[in-house]
């Protein structure tokens, strides 16, 4: 530990329906209180609050653009814009057009929701800004179409034997029997920043271990299943369908790579890039994080589980706040030390109308014991 005040880099995830990454990192400074030099660095992986980061982190700019939500009614939904040598970036956050957030829980319906809206902001960035490359995140999903609405947007037709669709979504996908790239718009470099590692079709694909979260039944993730298997027998798609990835964003990822030429990249590296997050973890002698829930999926590659592991090549130690942690994780060990701001007996509904206050004492509570840790390391 360096002389004076210990430091300590505060690297948190958003706790979704209840704070973001900015608000957590926040709360987690005043319950630090005094005694510490503090490095607030919000973070995301591929999910919400993906492009505010990197927007942040690279001096960029957001605008503004209409769009459909996942049930084809007309929104505004804001893209970053990023200059790197001479050249223009759109960041686009999948969930600005096509997130869950935008459908009221009473609504959703997962086989007529479409990703058709992140195709369009797809487009304008293309055609009013002339971009030369694109970085979707993926993530918070409200849509299971294997990116088949996106790829609408940018000109794919999808026929059947009827003639072309007017509205693609996962009920009228059932009935394709040809796709037609050739009038797909030219497009720029994609890269789809991507927090999961699914295929997309199979037990850990996009229906079974996604859909079930968007309100689909049983019988629905059996059918959504073989509805994305056709569209890869139809497009000869079966290695990117076995990718890593493939089915973030109810098969999102798949999508992108089969009908936008893109490449999928770990959400966190590009953050990890952006915010020099290697050489911040070197300068500090303790990093905190967290999120709201760590579990099996935080396994996956969230950004949590991937900042522990840099500390763990740094040699640094690493503790995590989170509303809820599974078995699995702390099992793993991957953290010196874990905490749950829920204290017992609260209700889920009370933890997240509270959880700037619970997460602020939960750390001012832990606060001497993270630095023996410091100290012992």
């Amino acid at each position: 530990m360096k002389s004076g005040k210990p430091i300590a880099l505060v690297a948190c995830d958003k706790f979704k329906g209840s704070l973001d990454a900015i608000q957590a990192c926040s709360a987690v400074q005043r319950g630090l209180g005094e005694a510490w030099q503090v490095d607030l660095c919000p973070v995301a992986d591929g999910g919400e609050g993906f492009v505010s980061t990197m927007v942040a982190a690279m001096n960029g700019t957001m605008v503004r653009a209409r769009c459909e939500d996942p049930l084809g009614r007309e929104v505004l939904a804001d893209y970053g814009l990023v200059e790197e040598n001479g050249q223009t970036t759109a960041l686009i956050e999948m969930a600005a057009a096509s997130g869950l957030w935008r459908i009221d829980p009473a609504e959703r319906d997962i086989v007529c929701a479409s990703t058709f809206g992140t195709g369009q902001l797809m487009v304008d960035a293309i055609h009013r800004h002339a971009v030369t490359k694109i970085i979707i995140g993926l993530g918070g999903s409200a849509t299971n179409d294997g990116g088949a609405g996106l790829a609408a947007a940018l000109g794919v037709k999808f026929l059947t034997a009827r003639g072309p669709l007017d509205r693609v979504n996962p009920r009228t996908l059932r009935d394709v029997v040809s796709i037609d790239l050739s009038q797909r718009i030219a497009l720029p470099e994609i890269i789809a920043a991507c927090d999961v590692d699914n295929p997309l079709i199979g037990p850990n694909g996009a229906s079974a271990v996604y859909g079930p979260q968007k309100g689909a039944t049983a019988e629905d993730v059996i059918w959504l299943d073989e509805m994305l298997g056709n569209i890869v027998a139809l497009t000869k798609g079966e290695t990117q369908a076995c990718t890593a990835g493939a089915g973030a964003a109810g098969g999102l990822g798949f999508g992108l790579m089969r009908f936008a030429d893109a490449r999928l990249q770990p959400g966190f590296e590009l953050v990890a890039a952006a915010l020099r997050l290697r050489d911040r973890i070197a300068a500090a002698d303790l990093v905190i994080t967290g999120e709201g829930s760590l579990d099996e999926q935080s396994l996956s590659g969230k950004g949590p589980v991937a900042i522990a592991r840099l500390c763990s090549e740094h040699g640094k130690p690493c503790v995590a706040v989170a509303g809820k942690v599974s078995a699995a994780v702390e099992d793993a060990g991957i953290f010196a030390d874990v905490a749950v701001i829920a204290p017992c007996g609260i209700s889920q509904e009370e933890s997240m109308a509270r959880a700037g206050e619970l997460l602020e004492t939960t750390v001012r509570n832990r606060e001497t014991r993270w630095g023996t840790i410091v100290r012992s390391d």
